[in-house]
Protein backbone atom coordinates (compact mmCIF):
# COMPACT_ATOMS: atom_id res chain seq x y z
CA UNK A 1 0.00 0.00 0.00
CA UNK A 2 1.39 3.19 -1.23
CA UNK A 3 2.32 5.69 1.71
CA UNK A 4 -0.29 8.48 1.73
CA UNK A 5 0.87 12.08 0.55
CA UNK A 6 1.79 14.50 3.03
CA UNK A 7 1.29 18.30 3.19
CA UNK A 8 1.81 21.20 5.35
CA UNK A 9 -0.20 23.93 6.03
CA UNK A 10 1.94 26.70 6.91
CA UNK A 11 4.39 28.89 5.12
CA UNK A 12 6.64 28.92 7.99
CA UNK A 13 10.02 28.48 6.45
CA UNK A 14 11.59 26.95 9.63
CA UNK A 15 8.63 24.20 9.69
CA UNK A 16 9.39 23.68 5.73
CA UNK A 17 12.94 23.72 6.61
CA UNK A 18 13.23 21.23 9.75
CA UNK A 19 10.64 18.29 7.37
CA UNK A 20 13.13 18.86 4.11
CA UNK A 21 15.82 18.00 7.32
CA UNK A 22 13.86 15.20 8.50
CA UNK A 23 13.66 13.77 5.05
CA UNK A 24 9.87 13.75 4.23
CA UNK A 25 8.20 14.40 1.03
CA UNK A 26 5.81 17.18 1.45
CA UNK A 27 3.94 19.63 -0.60
CA UNK A 28 3.09 23.46 0.89
CA UNK A 29 -0.24 24.66 0.81
CA UNK A 30 -1.04 27.52 3.18
CA UNK A 31 -3.60 27.14 4.88
CA UNK A 32 -5.13 30.89 4.12
CA UNK A 33 -6.42 31.37 7.76
CA UNK A 34 -6.72 34.93 8.97
CA UNK A 35 -4.92 34.34 12.72
CA UNK A 36 -5.50 37.91 13.78
CA UNK A 37 -9.22 37.21 13.67
CA UNK A 38 -9.24 34.14 15.08
CA UNK A 39 -6.90 35.78 17.74
CA UNK A 40 -10.02 38.32 18.09
CA UNK A 41 -12.37 35.77 18.07
CA UNK A 42 -11.32 34.25 20.79
CA UNK A 43 -10.48 37.43 23.29
CA UNK A 44 -8.33 37.56 25.97
CA UNK A 45 -9.53 34.49 27.29
CA UNK A 46 -7.85 32.41 25.52
CA UNK A 47 -4.38 30.79 26.97
CA UNK A 48 -1.56 30.94 24.57
CA UNK A 49 -1.15 26.99 24.84
CA UNK A 50 -4.94 26.65 23.84
CA UNK A 51 -4.67 29.16 21.04
CA UNK A 52 -1.20 27.73 19.99
CA UNK A 53 -3.50 24.40 19.40
CA UNK A 54 -6.73 25.75 17.76
CA UNK A 55 -4.38 27.56 14.83
CA UNK A 56 -2.64 24.68 14.06
CA UNK A 57 -6.18 22.85 14.25
CA UNK A 58 -7.75 25.04 11.88
CA UNK A 59 -4.74 25.39 9.79
CA UNK A 60 -4.44 21.73 9.14
CA UNK A 61 -8.35 20.75 8.92
CA UNK A 62 -8.87 23.81 6.26
CA UNK A 63 -6.24 22.33 3.84
CA UNK A 64 -7.30 18.74 4.86
CA UNK A 65 -10.90 19.30 3.78
CA UNK A 66 -9.28 20.40 0.02
CA UNK A 67 -7.60 17.22 0.69
CA UNK A 68 -9.38 14.21 2.34
CA UNK A 69 -7.16 11.77 1.12
CA UNK A 70 -3.39 13.06 2.24
CA UNK A 71 -2.05 13.74 5.75
CA UNK A 72 -2.27 17.46 6.38
CA UNK A 73 0.40 18.59 8.88
CA UNK A 74 -0.86 22.07 11.01
CA UNK A 75 1.10 24.25 13.33
CA UNK A 76 1.56 27.24 15.59
CA UNK A 77 3.35 29.09 18.41
CA UNK A 78 2.92 31.07 20.60
CA UNK A 79 4.78 33.57 23.18
CA UNK A 80 3.89 34.64 26.75
CA UNK A 81 6.30 37.21 29.01
CA UNK A 82 4.93 38.22 32.62
CA UNK A 83 1.21 37.56 31.13
CA UNK A 84 1.60 39.08 27.99
CA UNK A 85 0.92 37.34 24.65
CA UNK A 86 3.11 38.06 21.36
CA UNK A 87 2.74 38.28 18.01
CA UNK A 88 5.05 38.19 15.19
CA UNK A 89 6.35 42.00 14.77
CA UNK A 90 5.20 43.59 11.47
CA UNK A 91 8.13 45.38 11.18
CA UNK A 92 11.60 46.05 12.75
CA UNK A 93 10.69 48.57 14.91
CA UNK A 94 8.00 46.43 16.61
CA UNK A 95 11.10 43.89 16.76
CA UNK A 96 13.29 45.91 18.46
CA UNK A 97 10.44 47.11 20.89
CA UNK A 98 9.88 43.85 21.59
CA UNK A 99 13.11 42.44 21.86
CA UNK A 100 13.66 45.61 24.66
CA UNK A 101 10.33 44.52 26.74
CA UNK A 102 11.74 39.92 26.64
CA UNK A 103 15.24 40.98 27.53
CA UNK A 104 16.41 39.78 30.68
CA UNK A 105 13.01 38.35 31.15
CA UNK A 106 12.31 34.38 31.08
CA UNK A 107 9.67 33.73 28.77
CA UNK A 108 7.02 30.86 27.73
CA UNK A 109 7.15 29.35 23.68
CA UNK A 110 3.72 27.21 23.17
CA UNK A 111 4.11 25.49 20.15
CA UNK A 112 1.55 22.70 18.81
CA UNK A 113 1.12 20.37 15.90
CA UNK A 114 -2.05 18.64 14.75
CA UNK A 115 -1.73 16.38 11.69
CA UNK A 116 -5.91 16.37 9.89
CA UNK A 117 -7.27 14.04 7.32
CA UNK A 118 -10.93 14.35 5.41
CA UNK A 119 -11.45 17.32 6.82
CA UNK A 120 -11.20 16.18 10.71
CA UNK A 121 -8.15 16.22 13.71
CA UNK A 122 -6.67 13.04 13.81
CA UNK A 123 -4.15 13.21 15.80
CA UNK A 124 -2.19 16.81 17.96
CA UNK A 125 0.21 17.30 20.26
CA UNK A 126 1.87 20.37 22.05
CA UNK A 127 4.67 21.29 23.85
CA UNK A 128 6.29 24.04 26.02
CA UNK A 129 9.83 25.66 26.32
CA UNK A 130 10.91 28.44 28.36
CA UNK A 131 13.58 30.42 27.42
CA UNK A 132 15.46 33.19 29.68
CA UNK A 133 17.56 36.35 27.28
CA UNK A 134 19.73 38.22 28.45
CA UNK A 135 20.03 41.72 29.72
CA UNK A 136 20.94 43.24 26.47
CA UNK A 137 21.27 46.68 25.64
CA UNK A 138 19.95 48.34 23.07
CA UNK A 139 23.24 48.89 20.71
CA UNK A 140 23.74 45.50 20.90
CA UNK A 141 19.69 44.67 20.02
CA UNK A 142 20.54 47.46 16.76
CA UNK A 143 23.26 44.62 15.77
CA UNK A 144 21.65 42.25 16.10
CA UNK A 145 18.64 43.30 14.03
CA UNK A 146 20.86 45.02 11.76
CA UNK A 147 22.56 41.62 10.85
CA UNK A 148 19.56 39.57 10.46
CA UNK A 149 16.92 41.72 8.97
CA UNK A 150 13.27 41.18 7.89
CA UNK A 151 13.83 37.29 8.90
CA UNK A 152 13.39 38.11 12.41
CA UNK A 153 9.39 38.88 11.46
CA UNK A 154 8.96 35.21 10.40
CA UNK A 155 9.20 34.27 13.93
CA UNK A 156 6.86 34.84 16.65
CA UNK A 157 9.69 35.94 19.02
CA UNK A 158 11.41 38.05 16.40
CA UNK A 159 14.55 35.75 16.80
CA UNK A 160 15.31 32.53 15.94
CA UNK A 161 17.10 30.17 17.73
CA UNK A 162 18.99 28.60 14.93
CA UNK A 163 21.00 31.30 13.98
CA UNK A 164 22.27 34.26 15.37
CA UNK A 165 19.32 34.30 18.02
CA UNK A 166 21.30 31.92 20.07
CA UNK A 167 23.22 35.10 21.36
CA UNK A 168 20.37 36.13 22.44
CA UNK A 169 19.99 33.89 25.56
CA UNK A 170 21.54 32.63 28.91
CA UNK A 171 19.09 29.68 29.30
CA UNK A 172 16.79 27.64 27.89
CA UNK A 173 14.83 24.62 29.20
CA UNK A 174 12.86 22.86 26.61
CA UNK A 175 12.66 20.68 23.01
CA UNK A 176 14.58 22.58 20.64
CA UNK A 177 12.49 21.71 18.01
CA UNK A 178 9.63 22.99 19.81
CA UNK A 179 11.40 26.32 19.83
CA UNK A 180 11.88 25.75 16.20
CA UNK A 181 8.04 25.71 16.02
CA UNK A 182 7.10 22.21 15.61
CA UNK A 183 7.18 19.60 18.01
CA UNK A 184 9.33 17.41 15.36
CA UNK A 185 9.94 13.94 17.21
CA UNK A 186 6.22 13.05 18.43
CA UNK A 187 5.45 14.20 14.66
CA UNK A 188 7.72 11.84 13.12
CA UNK A 189 6.66 9.09 15.41
CA UNK A 190 2.68 9.57 14.46
CA UNK A 191 4.18 10.31 11.04
CA UNK A 192 6.07 6.70 10.88
CA UNK A 193 2.97 4.75 12.29
CA UNK A 194 1.01 5.58 8.90
CA UNK A 195 3.94 5.18 6.65
CA UNK A 196 5.28 8.29 6.30
CA UNK A 197 8.86 7.92 7.00
CA UNK A 198 12.07 6.92 6.39
CA UNK A 199 11.17 3.46 7.14
CA UNK A 200 8.18 1.71 4.55
CA UNK A 201 5.01 1.04 6.35
CA UNK A 202 4.74 -2.28 8.01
Amino acid sequence: MPARSLILASASPSRRQLLANAGLVFTIEPSGIDEDEVKRSLGSRAAPQELASTLAEMKAVKVSARHPEAMVVGADSTLACNGRMFDKPPDLAAARRQLQILRGQTHELFSSVVVARGGARLWHWSERARLTMRQLNDGFIDSYLARTGDEVLSSVGAYQLEGLGAHLFSRVDGDYFTILGLPLLPLLSFLAGHGIGLEKAA
